[in-house]
């Protein structure tokens, strides 16, 4: 088994699954997922106080970006893709005698993985604890700074924003541009004017009283 897990063509996938861990280990001791992943990205504790019903659906949108803290996402995508690269590579081992190359397995258990990843997200998003005392209606999120966390907004292509309620709860939103032509970076920070479903719009934050120090 340590020769099968060991071997080059394995490395993707036991890469994937080392990452995953080093991740749950540095959340454990308290460092936060912004050591790895930049300071846009909020541990969120509270649970996934999130608006994702997208009004234009998307492949982000169906693997759950929005519902869940993207950290968590991206443990869960990589919890999927190894586990599934070495299932897939243990069946072909069993039957040809030795693992696929992995520059064919790993697109083969990428995508074989992006089911899995919506699956767990969903099953991840409905144990975590909500606290219904401190939940929020859309309309409270309009007037209030927010953080561009993931992508890049702009009209028509939204990104995910890290915003916090009255109560000081983090919410995951998606937001574009309410003025066409303006483009929200990564790090941006904006100020939400209104929304339509669960899409908000945002000018840029000019304010340096209004940004998150």
């Amino acid at each position: 088994m340590l020769a099968f897990l060991t071997s080059g063509d394995n490395v993707p996938f036991l890469a994937a699954l080392v990452l995953m861990l080093l991740i749950g280990l540095v959340e454990a001791v308290g460092l936060g997922g912004g050591a790895l992943l930049g300071d846009g990205l909020d541990h969120a504790p509270d649970g996934p106080h999130v608006d994702g019903d997208f009004d234009h659906p998307s492949l982000l949108s169906w693997l759950n970006v929005g519902r869940l803290p993207l950290l968590m996402l991206i443990v869960v995508f990589l919890f999927s893709f190894g586990l599934v690269g070495l299932i897939l590579q243990q069946v072909i081992a069993g039957i040809f005698g030795k693992p696929g190359p992995w520059w064919l397995a790993a697109p083969a258990a990428m995508a074989a993985a992006l089911p899995f990843t919506r699956l767990f997200g969903r099953v991840v998003a409905r144990i975590l604890p909500q606290d219904e005392t401190t939940a929020v209606s859309r309309e409270t999120l309009v007037g209030r700074w927010a953080t561009i966390v993931t992508g890049k907004a702009q009209v028509g292509s939204a990104a995910q924003a890290r915003v916090r309620d009255a109560h000081g709860q983090t919410h995951y939103v998606m937001i574009e541009p309410d003025d066409a032509g303006e483009v929200f970076e990564e790090g941006s920070q904006v100020i939400i004017v209104r929304h339509a479903g669960a899409r908000f719009f945002a000018i840029q934050n000019t304010s340096a009283s209004l940004r998150d120090l």
